[in-house]
């Protein structure tokens, strides 16, 4: 699978949410950058959040932010000395 700009848009979009609430949403103004606007529409679309311009985290869109968030700490983690681990 290839990172496309879209892709890597909608995964700017879910970094946005908190994951340590529910009850805190998004709301992507209609003066925001072009491609997060079209990434909320498309998160929107795909069923990850309840609305349009951001809303809240549905239940997948809530797996979805948690593993994109995620993965981006693990990939900013500065390694530690000992190096990675064996497999």
């Amino acid at each position: 699978m290839k990172l496309t700009p879209e892709l890597i848009e909608e995964l700017e979009v879910l970094t946005l949410f908190n994951l340590n609430t529910t009850q805190e949403g998004i709301k992507v103004h209609s003066t925001a950058a072009s491609g997060a606007i079209a990434a909320t529409r498309r998160l929107h679309d795909k069923g990850l959040i309840t609305q349009a311009d951001g809303g809240y985290l549905t239940g997948l869109g809530h797996d979805a932010a948690e593993h994109a968030q995620t993965l981006i700490t693990i990939l900013t983690t500065e390694p530690t000395a000992a190096g990675p681990e064996p497999r």
